[in-house]
């Protein structure tokens, strides 16, 4: 089983990182970080980068997609290139998937079109230009489409995707050999729970991912 993470210039890193340290410790699964061109691709901040070993040319069956998101996302809306990619492929994985604004590169491939999909909560009214129905919630699945929610919520979706595809066992043991147990020292994770001027705070400042 193959699993491409794709990668593009000023990705959020968690948004692919996340999924990684789960799925790619699936039993007898190959992980590889996908690019237009291969070598590091940097993340957001500037100050990380991984590394594609595999053009997108080179992937052309994977089983799995995981899209990231990030601020690079937005002029990837209008890379042809990646999106005709992400629509080849998506004609025999058996799962396509994404992390936080990844979704929005789904919807404007026209995979995700009429299906429910959720994204980071900034980015979740965008979804609806491209005839996608948004929800709050933090892991979606909708046929074999996989939507996860904002940033963190990557690890979630791994973990539910990893027990679609390994089972429950294997599931539980990679959440406890990661020992992925959240205690946050905040409640404040959700527009729904953080404190109502913050999030207004959010909603007046942030660059929204154009679509």
């Amino acid at each position: 089983m193959q699993i491409a993470i794709v990668l593009f210039d000023r990705f959020t890193a968690l948004d692919a990182v996340g999924p990684y340290e789960i799925l790619s410790r699936i039993p007898d699964a190959e992980t590889v970080f996908v690019a237009e061109r291969t070598g590091p691709v940097r993340n957001d901040t500037g100050t990380l980068a991984l590394v594609a070993d595999k053009t997108l040319d080179e992937v052309t069956r994977p089983d799995v997609v995981i899209v990231p998101g990030g601020p690079g996302q937005t002029p990837q809306m209008e890379n042809e290139r990646l999106l005709d990619w992400l629509r080849a492929v998506d004609a025999t994985t058996t799962w396509t998937t994404s992390v936080c604004t990844g979704s929005l590169l789904l919807a404007a491939a026209g995979l995700i079109k009429d299906r429910r999909a959720t994204s980071h909560w900034l980015a979740l009214p965008y979804l609806k230009r491209f005839d996608v129905e948004p929800t709050g919630e933090r892991v979606v699945f909708d046929g074999k489409y996989v939507t996860a929610a904002g940033v963190s919520s990557g690890i979630d979706m791994a973990l539910a995707l990893t027990g679609r595809i390994a089972g429950d066992r294997t599931a539980q043991s990679l959440q406890l050999l990661t020992e992925y147990d959240p205690q946050p020292p905040y409640d404040a994770g959700s527009p729904q729970k953080a404190p109502a001027d913050l999030v207004e705070e959010y909603r007046a400042t942030t660059r929204h991912p154009q679509a």
